[in-house]
């Protein structure tokens, strides 16, 4: 770590729209915390210059992987992640040192005329790059008695958009809180119910990263730490961990802290599991108090997921190679 207080920490970043953006929201927050000046640096990661989709090379870790690599070789200080790209099993040589408050964690709808899930035409062409995603639409559709076709897509948050304003699809689903972070939230024609579609494990919160040996930046990224976003998806990672499933798997899980009146007193942590053609879902929830320890956040995900594999969760996973 640079140590003269002049000196700009490095913060390593992504170099998409959003994740530049995100990353800058947290060199504000730690500029006013450290009265350090923060420069970012841009990493391009495998991610980011692959143009398969991301099921086919592995999701877990394709985004992080570079940024890892520029805390450990000393060229950056500390990085932000997306939280829900990063793999559940953390190095030893590395601290996620802040889980800063977390963001909506629900998935947006982008349609054409407006238009909600429910009112979509039936055959209705919905873009998604997305297994978890994939599975619990067609879940959805198949509720409401109606038939979509899912379209696997990627690209940054305009080039999915711009499939709907080109008319080539008729809506896409991407997580809230990008559009959020990047200011066009209110281009979502629908936030889709965590009752009716969980998020990704982690969705909406990000991680704040740096080497286990920097342990004053540590302490002082410390201050930016959400204690109830941290309890909450280390259960939700604790899940997708003990189902043994990377994020490109159809696994969406979401915890969420229960308040009687003003005080927190509960968490309920809920998971899903399905089949891609939405004709099969393990859908449990489990509720209990608020984890005051990583070890009893990591136990709340493991009960849920051992409760899943017990109705049948492993067999509808296999097909995540697909």
């Amino acid at each position: 770590m640079n140590t003269r207080p002049d000196q700009p920490l490095r913060l390593g970043t992504r170099r998409s729209k959003l994740a530049m953006s995100q990353s800058g929201h947290v060199a504000e927050a730690v500029r006013a915390l450290t009265g350090r000046p923060v420069e970012l640096v841009e990493i391009t990661t495998y991610g980011d210059v692959s143009r398969e989709h991301l099921a086919q090379i592995g999701g877990t870790g394709v985004f992080v992987t570079a940024l890892r690599d520029a805390l450990l070789s000393g060229e950056v200080d500390f990085a932000v992640h997306s939280l829900k790209d990063l793999p559940t099993a953390q190095p030893d040589d590395l601290v996620i040192a802040a889980m800063p408050q977390r963001e909506d964690a629900r998935d947006a709808l982008v349609a054409r005329d407006g238009l909600t899930f429910e009112q979509l035409p039936d055959g209705a062409r919905i873009g998604t790059g997305s297994p978890r995603r994939t599975a619990q639409l067609n879940h959805l559709a198949r509720s409401l008695g109606k038939r979509i076709e899912t379209v696997p897509i990627r690209g940054n948050v305009d080039t999915r958009i711009g499939f709907v304003r080109d008319g080539e699809l008729d809506a896409v689903v991407l997580a809230a809180a990008g559009l959020n972070r990047i200011g066009r939230g209110d281009e979502a024609t629908e936030l889709l119910s965590v009752d009716s579609i969980l998020p990704a494990p982690g969705q909406g919160a990000l991680a704040v990263e740096c080497p286990a040996s920097s342990t004053d930046l540590i302490a002082a990224l410390g201050r930016l730490d959400d204690p109830h976003t941290r309890a909450a998806v280390t259960a939700e990672r604790s899940l997708l961990a003990a189902l043994e499933a990377g994020c490109s798997a159809p696994v969406g899980a979401f915890a969420d802290l229960l308040a009687d009146g003003r005080i927190v007193n509960e968490m309920r942590l809920r998971g899903v599991v399905g089949t891609l053609d939405g004709s099969a879902l393990v859908q449990l929830s489990t509720t209990g108090p608020v984890p005051q320890s990583y070890d009893e956040a990591m136990a709340l995900g493991r009960e849920l997921a051992d409760e899943m594999l017990a109705k049948g969760a492993a067999g509808l996973m296999g097909e995540r190679s697909l």
